[in-house]
Parts: structure tokens; C-alpha cells; sequence
């Protein structure tokens, strides 16, 4: 099979990794694959040259010029499917598939994600055949519109390469801001998640005078956010808080934790809890967020009441003090990563949807 992935956000998220975790993992088993992304964008950067073909789209081009590459590049390289994310993504890969006389459009919506569908959405689905990815069962009974397609909505989970938590050096406490003696409650945050981030620092302030060496590190895009320093500076834990932005080396930042306690939306809470339950660590997170569908409560970590800071703290307390606890849910969160939200798992998913796409008597 010949797939294109099309990214337009000049963005690294959630969204971006599952796309090159696909495109790696199609590419090794033969399929013929070109992502397509702004050049020289962050995204771009990380992505894996000679592995498949990454098609640089000019940053900042109209809509026209974009579809008219995409037209060109379908044609060229005789694409059977583009995969997308957001809606403006559906509409312009399906204008350049109807323009090319081939290709079908799948879009991916990220996890716990509102799916949308408007009246130009809705409208690029006569141009070319259409269908729809959910990462959960609970998403797909959520958005029924996503049957609407001409192509059956279907499934396909997020998983990790759990070869990647094997012997996986965790960061040091200085590295991040932190006492050598400290203990860490890692935070996983992006933009989406500020108002249970406020919570979280609450929770720390209630915390500190009790447990002297617990230090709260934030980590991922928008977390050195300045409003967040002034909260903490008003509870009087600001030097009991690191605030990190996104860093390169996350993952390694995840493993020093103690707990982590995951705060980001969409794919990024998907694969913060994953993340973590791969380095062994207990994850905390909230009721009704992305990450709960990861976190089966009291087993590999604990899912707390929205907005109840003093719960939550008690819950934290009795973890910190409770070794064996944490060691064990660790375990079961490593484990049910291998076993359950493999990476393969999700490959094998997406190759189905994929070769069903491809299949022009679909259309």
C-alpha cells in the first residue's frame, strides 16, 4: 500500500508521534509511506529521515498552494490513502484526492478528542471516499456521526514500543530543578489541561509542610507557563516547583517520578499515562480526563474527583508513604503496557482500517 500522512501544525504532539509511530511501523512492514509536514518545522525535526519520505510543505502557504502540492505529490507517488487529523486537514487532503482522481481519506481523531464534523467537513466527504479512526470503543459509541463515512468508522488504539522503557536512564533531580534528596511528582501538562494543573499546584501547596522533600516538576509544552509560577509563589512553594516547557528528554524526566500525575488532553494525556505505566510509575489522574481510560483505578494508579485538592491530597499522602504500593502498581502498569498497549496493537489496527480504504470498491 502506498499512504501519505498529512500534518499541517508546525507543532511536535500527541497527534504527531502516533503519526510517526504509524508511518515507522508501516514502512518496515513494506507499505510504500510520505509524510507530509511544514518544512523546517519542529515537527519535521523529529521525525525519521530514511526510514520514509518526509515532503516538506511550505509554512504559512495558502490553502490552494497546499492542496495543489498534495495533488501533485498523490499523483507522483500513486497514493491509495491519506491520513489526517482535523477537520481543515479532511477538507484539503480531500479536495487534492478529488483534484488527483484518487486516494481515500482516513481521519484519525485523538483520544478522548470531540469529534466534530461541519458543514465543509461534511461537504469534502462527496469529493472523495471518507472514513474515521477513534482511539477508544468509548469514543467511537460518542461520536455515532463518525459513521457517516462511506468507509466504516473503526478503532484503532495508541500503543507503545515498550523496548523503549528498557534500560531507560532516568534524568537526574538536578537536571530538573530539583534537591539531590527530593522526591519528584512529575506533572504531564499541555495547554488544554491548565484548570487541573491549578489543582495540581494546590495540591503541593497542601502538601509541603508535611512531606519536606516531595518537589513538583511540571513537564511538556506550555508548563512554564508564568501564571502557574505566581500561583505557586502565592502558596509559598516556589522553590519546591520546577516548571520545565517541553523538553526532548520527557521520557527520562517521567522515570525519576515517584508518582506522575497526568494533566494533558487528547493524544498527550493518552501517552502520558501510557508513558508512565512503560517507566513504572503510578499514574494519578482525574475523572472524566483522556488519561483515565489508561489508569484501571487502585491498579496501575488512581483516579481522582475532579477539583477535590484535599482528597487528593490524602490519596498522594498514603501513596508517598506506602512503598510496596507504589512499587506494585508500577508493575502492573508496565505490565498491562506490554501485554495490552502494545505498539503492534495499534499498527495492526490501523493496517486493517488502511488496506479496507484502500480497497476501491469501497469508494
Amino acid at each position: 500500500m502506498r499512504i501519505l500522512f498529512y500534518h499541517a501544525s508546525m507543532e511536535w504532539t500527541g497527534g504527531t508521534r502516533a503519526f510517526a509511530a504509524l508511518a515507522r511501523g508501516l514502512s518496515e512492514r513494506g507499505h510504500m509511506v510520505t509524510f507530509a509536514c511544514p518544512a523546517e518545522s519542529p515537527a519535521e525535526q523529529r521525525l525519521d529521515f530514511g526510514v520514509y519520505e518526509v515532503l516538506g510543505l511550505a509554512a504559512g502557504a495558502s490553502p490552494v498552494v497546499t492542496v495543489q502540492r498534495l495533488r501533485r505529490a498523490l499523483r507522483e507517488r500513486f497514493i491509495q490513502v491519506v491520513c489526517v487529523h482535523t477537520e481543515t486537514e479532511q477538507i484539503t487532503a480531500a479536495a487534492a484526492a478529488r483534484m488527483a482522481e484518487r486516494a481515500a481519506v482516513l481521519r484519525r481523531v485523538p483520544s478522548g478528542g470531540c469529534f466534530t464534523l461541519g458543514a465543509a467537513a461534511r461537504a469534502s466527504m462527496r469529493l472523495t471516499a471518507t472514513g474515521f479512526l477513534l482511539a477508544t470503543e468509548d469514543d467511537l459509541r460518542r461520536a455515532p456521526a463518525a459513521s457517516s463515512g462511506r468507509l466504516p468508522a473503526a478503532v484503532v488504539p495508541l500503543g507503545v514500543n515498550a523496548a523503549r522503557y528498557e534500560g531507560l536512564r532516568a534524568a537526574s533531580l538536578s537536571s530538573v530543578a530539583a534537591p539531590t534528596t527530593a522526591r519528584a511528582l512529575v506533572c504531564v501538562y499541555d495547554p488544554p489541561g491548565r484548570a487541573a494543573a491549578a489543582t495540581v499546584v494546590r495540591v503541593m501547596g497542601l502538601l509541603a509542610p508535611r512531606h519536606p522533600d516531595l518537589h513538583l516538576v511540571f513537564v511538556g509544552p506550555g508548563s512554564d507557563n508564568e501564571e502557574f509560577r505566581m500561583h505557586a509563589a502565592a502558596l509559598h512553594i516556589l522553590p519546591r516547583v520546577s516548571f520545565l516547557g517541553p523538553r526532548d528528554d520527557a521520557l527520562s524526566v517521567l522515570a525519576l517520578a515517584e508518582l506522575g500525575w497526568v494533566v494533558a488532553q487528547g493524544d498527550d494525556g493518552a501517552y502520558g499515562a501510557l508513558d508512565l505505566s512503560g517507566c513504572r510509575v503510578p499514574v494519578i489522574a482525574e475523572r472524566g480526563s483522556t488519561a483515565q481510560p489508561y489508569v484501571p483505578d487502585g491498579i496501575t494508579g488512581v483516579i481522582l474527583s475532579p477539583g477535590d485538592s484535599h482528597d487528593a491530597a490524602a490519596v498522594i499522602a498514603r501513596l508517598l508513604a506506602h512503598e510496596d504500593q507504589r512499587a506494585a502498581m508500577g508493575s502492573a502498569g508496565h505490565a498491562r503496557v506490554v501485554r495490552d498497549q502494545s505498539e503492534a496493537a495499534m499498527l495492526d489496527a490501523f493496517e486493517r482500517a488502511m488496506l479496507a480504504a484502500g480497497d476501491r470498491t469501497r469508494w
